[in-house]
């Protein structure tokens, strides 16, 4: 994998570093609505130590820093897991933490990187992800990049006072390469 197979238009992906990440991610975490976009548990306010363990711990080998490809600011997570390589399916996960670039078309970007990167790199079938009802901007995003409504777990979440679905989607390795035909790859690869 060279570098360029993680770069698009506005956005990088890079490996997580801890002497760089942890107090940004950290930090993150005191944001009230990245946490409620982000995740179903209680909000919870992560030490650059505990981010350093959770990373240590928790992270899968694909958790990726989405940076920007002008100023190299880093704006965000990405990563893929719970990989299964005998049916070739993952699940993806994805925030950006700084409020500035929301729908802005770094998210849009850094999860197109990821689905090549997942199809053609690590040559899976599918790629499923989870987002709540209340996460409109994110359930936008997702279908603009060729993600399906595949299912919904009715009432799934309880936050602010009350029930919440939770949506699941996916996109297949043959719906992304509809969107993505070889001329299109080959050119965005020759104008990095």
């Amino acid at each position: 994998m060279s570098k360029d197979d993680l770069c698009g238009s506005l956005v990088r992906l890079v490996r997580y570093d801890k002497e760089k990440h942890a107090a940004l991610l950290s930090s993150w975490s005191r944001d009230s609505e990245y946490d409620r976009l982000l995740g179903e548990e209680p909000a919870t306010v992560y030490t650059p130590r505990r981010v350093e363990e959770w990373v240590e711990k928790e992270s899968p080998p694909f958790f990726f820093i989405i940076q920007t490809r002008s100023g190299d600011q880093p704006i965000g997570l990405i990563e893929l897991e719970g990989v299964d390589w005998t049916s070739g399916d993952a699940w993806l996960g994805i925030g950006l933490g700084e409020r500035l670039v929301w729908s802005k078309g770094y998210g849009s970007d850094a999860l197109d990187i990821m689905l090549r990167y997942a199809f053609e790199q690590l040559g899976l079938r599918r790629v499923s992800l989870t987002v709540f009802e209340y996460n409109p901007r994110a359930i936008h995003t997702y279908e603009k990049g060729g993600f399906q409504h595949e299912g919904r777990l009715r009432q799934w979440l309880n936050r602010d006072g009350r029930r919440w679905d939770m949506l699941v989607m996916g996109i297949l390795r043959s719906e992304w390469e509809a969107k993505h035909p070889p001329a299109e790859l080959e050119k965005k690869s020759t104008e990095k």
